[in-house]
């Protein structure tokens, strides 16, 4: 087990949950050079570690655009896993009347499934019955992390491994509960079976949220480290042709994640430049392409 929380993060170790961009087809040749650099100028003056891709296939005899930066680098992906999770549930309720199955089945949200970072089911004060429905929207509104366990039980970890595999993200791995990640971070020898119980003594210093997209402050000793953050964002974007009365796929994939330390508890300048920079990537893109 890597000891040092900052160096298992920095390395991306297997036992994380992390997401790597698609690389590159060798066959994609950047349409516009120049604006392609220019991008990767633009997230390369950010900190921290990066990666992205924005890839508008080739329509209408153009060529095929593509800029990137360490596309095939593996980053802390966040919260961003957990639309993997609620795909594959998704995918498994498709037998029969989708909306009715999530909202006839009915989960057990108790210590079982507890976990920290969990601001609608927060423990230990929720407890009870919920519908699989409630507890998908918790999930993802709200980046619930005990409604993310949750949801792992029902669609089962492996299923969702199988989801991703199939889509061809092999790099992209992801834990068997938000709990178990918790645990490995602050070095509990028998991380992936810890109790509710147990977790509470293994996490020392603030609550930690391993999975929100918020900022992450996690801090298991002095000599470690205190706020670490990830941001990630992936997509894909659509236009509407009105004459044919149809969505056209522009962008695909686009992905953007960065990680990085900061020695303050909240670092909003990074945040907006981070966003800034994809605003400003997408819209000149978008115009290149127009």
């Amino acid at each position: 087990m890597v000891h040092s929380k900052r160096e298992f993060l920095k390395a991306a170790a297997a036992a994380g949950t992390f997401a790597a961009v698609p690389a590159m087809p060798a066959s994609a040749r950047p349409a516009n050079k120049a604006l392609a650099e220019q991008i990767v100028s633009r997230f390369g003056d950010l900190p921290g570690d990066k990666g992205f891709k924005i890839l508008a296939p080739s329509a209408k005899g153009k060529k095929t655009f593509v800029a990137q930066l360490d596309a095939d680098r593996m980053l802390f992906a966040a919260s961003a896993i957990k639309t993997y999770v609620l795909c594959e549930a998704l995918r498994q309720a498709d037998s029969r009347d989708v909306v009715e199955l999530v909202e006839e089945t009915r989960l057990a949200l108790d210590s079982t499934v507890w976990s920290f970072g969990s601001p609608t089911f927060t423990p230990p004060d929720v407890a009870g019955i919920v519908s699989e429905r409630t507890t998908m929207e918790a999930m993802i509104t709200r980046s619930d992390n005990t409604a993310t366990d949750m949801m792992f039980k029902v669609a089962g970890v492996d299923n969702v491994r199988s989801l991703i595999a199939s889509a061809g993200l092999t790099n992209t791995l992801v834990p068997d509960s938000t709990r178990a990640f918790t645990g490995y971070l602050f070095g509990a020898p028998d991380y992936k079976n810890l109790t509710w119980e147990q977790l509470q003594k293994v996490v020392q210093g603030p609550v930690v949220h391993p999975f929100l997209n918020t900022v992450q402050t996690l801090a298991s000793s002095a000599d470690d480290f205190v706020s670490y953050y990830s941001r990630a964002l992936q997509g894909e974007f659509f236009q509407y042709r009105e004459t044919l009365n149809e969505f056209r796929r522009v962008l695909t994939p686009c992905d953007f994640i960065i990680n990085w330390y900061a020695e303050s508890s909240d670092d909003p300048e990074t945040v907006s430049r981070f966003f800034s920079a994809i605003n400003e990537s997408l819209t000149r893109v978008k115009a290149a392409l127009s």
